[in-house]
């Protein structure tokens, strides 16, 4: 038997030694294939503490529900006890030995049923403030979603943008290199002066400073979307998109009658509204009568004629209980629950203004977005030609080194300013599919 396990044991470590590097290729292989944004918003979904956080309070409000809900059902309660009486009631006849009329050691063990029959609808306002409850915490997870999904779409172009930003510093340093060394070599044969040696030097340098600018922001970046996403320090970036756009005229009427229905900022004061509301009117009823009954069975003593013996007995009743005068508690609850309702309209109010400026504000910036892209893809293409044209002109000797470097400069800048357009344009759509309560995968 020892044998077979031991040849079991073999052949199974055997397999999985041969496994074991297909599923570390696997793994690699998934860990390095190319993110997409929609990935990445998974991944940052995933791994965030605040969501986890406002879920589990979606969870606590659901509990909330049944709690209340339980005032419909009978209380069910048992109990037992002793209790030692001294002295006790007892009396004497004709100076013979006193009766005893309840004994000293008293024992008692019951069961009692309590229920409400009648509190003229507070158990149902106190169960629809829990379901609105619930239906908060609903869209204040939404609302957390929503954020993170944001935050990691800024980070997630961000991070194309200084990438495609570092490329074009690379490109414009290595125009300046090609100016450098064709300066030099006139300089060698006295056909150029040092200074233009060292303008071309000083614009290499500023460019490579303005590019170690530009990856210090990267490394912060990555290392914010790594944060979200859980994703290791080893684990490569490689993300998936592109600052390819279609500009286009946005409908802001129709958005803003989107915003309107979808944003969940505007059902969460809804929901504040309603749970005030609700509050109110339990707080109208606080001086109405509560009926309930009760119902108990158990065993106890004390019972002629034999107060020790232990006997069955059932206890059922009916009560009314009406406050009377509360120290005006009562008429300060309704007092504050009519303030609250008042707040939470006006909170509601300012919330829906909010939510239409959010939709202006952003279709403007949109069109500008929209427009400078239009402007700069303008301003590259004459960048382009003039830094075509002052290179050749430099080379035969028909401009100056100044000339050359600035116009290198201005391309650069013209490609930034595109790219910044671009970048605009794309992160200002996301602003808006945010401020109409679009969601975000």
């Amino acid at each position: 038997m020892k044998k077979k396990l031991i040849r079991y044991t073999g052949m199974a470590a055997a397999a999985l030694m041969i496994a074991l590097p297909f599923r570390l290729e696997a793994a690699g292989e998934s860990a390095a294939r190319p993110l997409t944004l929609e990935e990445t918003i998974r991944l940052a979904r995933e791994h965030n503490p605040s969501l986890k956080a406002a879920a589990e309070e979606v969870n606590a409000a659901d509990a909330r529900i049944r709690q209340q809900q339980s005032a419909y059902y009978p209380q069910i309660t048992a109990s037992a006890g002793y209790r030692y009486i001294d002295p006790v009631s007892e009396m004497g006849f004709g100076g013979g030995e006193p009766i005893q009329f309840m004994p000293n050691d008293n024992y008692e063990a019951k069961i009692t049923a309590k229920a409400t029959l009648l509190d003229f609808g507070k158990r149902g306002n106190e169960v629809d403030i829990a379901r609105a409850g619930k239906n908060a915490a609903s869209h204040t997870l939404d609302i957390a979603r929503r954020d993170i999904s944001y935050q990691t779409v800024e980070i997630f172009y961000g991070i194309l943008f200084l990438r495609e930003s570092i490329r074009v510093e690379e490109k414009e340093i290595t125009a300046l290199r090609k100016a450098f060394d064709y300066t030099s070599k006139r300089y060698q044969a006295g056909t150029a002066t040092r200074f233009d040696v060292l303008s071309t030097d000083v614009r290499i340098q500023a460019a490579r400073s303005k590019k170690l600018g530009l990856e210090h922001q990267l490394r912060r970046h990555e290392l914010t979307l790594r944060r979200l996403t859980g994703l290791a320090v080893n684990t490569p970036l490689d993300l998936k998109g592109n600052f390819s756009v279609l500009p286009a005229r946005p409908d802001e009427a129709a958005l803003v009658e989107n915003a309107i229905q979808r944003r969940p900022e505007l059902k969460l004061a809804g929901e504040y509204e309603q749970s005030a509301r609700l509050r109110r009117s339990l707080a109208m009823k606080e001086g109405l009568p509560v009926v309930s009954a009760s119902a108990s069975w158990g065993v106890t003593n004390g019972y002629q004629p034999d107060i020790d013996e232990i006997r069955e007995n059932v206890a059922a009743g009916v009560q009314v209980e009406l406050p009377i005068f509360t120290g005006f508690r009562t008429s300060a609850q309704r007092q504050e629950a009519a303030a609250l309702l008042r707040a939470a309209a006006e909170r509601r109010i300012d919330t829906e203004e909010q939510v239409r400026t959010d939709v202006q504000e952003t279709v403007h910036a949109l069109e500008t977005a929209r427009e400078n892209i239009l402007t700069t893809e303008s301003q590259v293409q004459q960048a382009k030609l003039a830094a075509e044209h002052a290179r050749a002109r430099y080379e035969n000797g028909m401009a100056t080194t100044l000339d050359l470097l600035d116009t290198e400069a201005s391309l650069a800048q013209a490609e930034l300013a595109r790219l910044q357009a671009a970048y605009d344009y794309v992160l200002n759509n996301y602003t808006l599919k945010r401020a109409t309560g679009e969601v975000f995968w």
